[in-house]
């Protein structure tokens, strides 16, 4: 495995990363409680504190009755989308699993989707449900070199496998949603051509033309240096192949759904790949159809499976409106309410201070530490964090007028992506997530042991 994809950076460049709770139901309205300022503008504090829920931790493994109010608060929901307001802190990444967790043990909830190539998921939920390999080989071996190459990932794959080996009846699935890297390895290949090989035998010599110079790809980086029009005709082949593939339908069944899908995907990555790197029209173009391509999986599987599904991915991924809409003209959570309406459900996170992993510069460079202050006046974080618990969620949907109509009003927000510094952008909590969690301090995830 190589590289993949991450966010097109906020400076407008490509940014390609060497890729990738005893509460209670929401409280009624005391509207007594509403405190005043001495202008007589009603303090947003004493209003948010009226829709808050406690959190008693951010780790898995705790007692979970402080996550019951955020069960309501999800329902009958088929897909949630779970952000994370920096790429590489500890609190965000053990918060998904206790949610996820909580989600698989109290509402049904069956596969974990992260911002990640659909083959190294694919890779991933190999081990999950047969126990072949080891945990820490399986992250490092698909991860590498991404913001999730840490330890909190590795324990959640270990829980996953844990969960499989004691509900044999019922188990768990990794599902990566996203395209262009880690590799399209050979044996990724061979997951179309070995079905066309059995099923198909005659269509077998056509599919391995329209392959031909095209697998596999193991260096993002060094495919990107092939010349566009040749990156194009690769594209065009590629698309070719899963038109003869879907042209085999009449096979059916689910070997055929499966080599259909791992088709597609290499159809997307190809066309995602046609990008010019120097164009900030092409860029923007390609981000839009990233996220497109994102949800169409997701959709993809949970229809194909039944499942329900915990997606991780940055906030302005899960969010219906992205921090950066001139890069992210529409996001995944934007393309998911269009398909699945009030079925998919976004909750993002903010933070008040504290560390995470970024990189320099967008473009190769390290993933490395970096702090930020307490937020500054102004912000949604500095009001959030005025609250009286620590660490909170709310249900940005059903509160109080007051809650309703800060929530609506666009503050100054810090979401950090694949590049630090970044400048707080101007956020509307209620218009881009359904539900929010508050988190006082943050600090970097764990490396990954040897």
């Amino acid at each position: 495995m190589t590289m993949w994809w991450k966010h097109i950076g906020r400076r407008g460049l490509l940014v390609t990363a060497a890729l990738v709770m005893g509460a209670v139901l929401v409280p009624t309205t005391d509207q007594a409680a509403l405190a005043h300022t001495a202008g007589g503008k009603q303090n947003p504090v004493r209003a948010l504190e009226q829709a808050a829920h406690p959190l008693r931790s951010t780790e898995p493994g705790r007692n979970t009755t402080d996550l019951r109010a955020l069960g309501a608060m999800i329902g009958d929901a088929k897909v949630v989308g779970l952000g994370e307001a920096t790429h590489g802190s500890h609190e965000f990444f053990a918060m998904k699993e206790r949610v996820f967790r909580h989600l698989v043990e109290e509402k049904g909830f069956t596969t974990f989707a992260l911002e990640l190539s659909w083959s190294a998921g694919l890779q991933i939920d190999e081990y999950l449900q047969t126990g072949k390999g080891d945990a820490r080989e399986i992250a490092k071996e698909t991860l590498t070199n991404s913001p999730w190459e840490r330890e909190e990932f590795v324990s959640l794959i270990e829980w996953m496998r844990d969960y499989n080996r004691n509900h044999p009846a019922r188990t768990v699935h990794f599902m990566g949603d996203d395209i262009g890297a880690p590799a399209l390895s050979d044996e990724f290949f061979d997951r179309v051509t070995g079905y066309v090989q059995k099923n198909h035998p005659e269509a077998l010599p056509r599919l391995n033309e329209f392959y031909t110079g095209l697998r596999p790809i193991d260096d993002v980086f060094a495919y990107l240096g092939k010349p566009l029009a040749e990156r194009q005709q690769l594209a065009v082949k590629a698309q070719r192949a899963l038109e003869l593939i879907s042209g085999l339908k009449g096979s059916g069944g689910d070997a055929f759904d499966w080599a259909e899908q791992n088709a597609r995907s290499v159809a997307q990555t190809t066309k995602f790949l046609t990008l010019d790197p120097k164009d900030p029209e092409s860029n923007a173009a390609a981000q839009r159809f990233r996220d497109e391509v994102m949800a169409q999986n997701v959709s993809w599987w949970q229809r194909r499976t039944g499942q329900k599904v915990l997606l991780s991915a940055h906030n302005d991924h899960v969010a219906y409106v992205a921090s950066n809409p001139e890069t992210y003209s529409k996001t995944q959570g934007s393309f998911l309410r269009d398909t699945m309406g009030k079925n998919y459900l976004p909750i993002g996170f903010t933070f008040n201070q504290g560390s995470f992993l970024s990189k320099d510069a967008a473009l190769g460079g390290e993933w490395k530490k970096f702090i930020v202050p307490a937020a500054e006046a102004g912000s949604n974080e500095a009001t959030l964090d005025k609250v009286r618990y620590r660490n909170f969620y709310l249900d940005a949907r059903n509160t109080p007028a007051p809650v309703r109509a800060w929530l609506n009003t666009a503050r100054p927000t810090l979401n950090v992506g694949t590049q630090f510094p970044e400048e707080p952008r101007d956020t509307a909590i209620a218009k881009s997530f359904d539900v929010l969690i508050h988190l006082h301090k943050v600090r970097e995830a764990d490396k990954l042991k040897p």
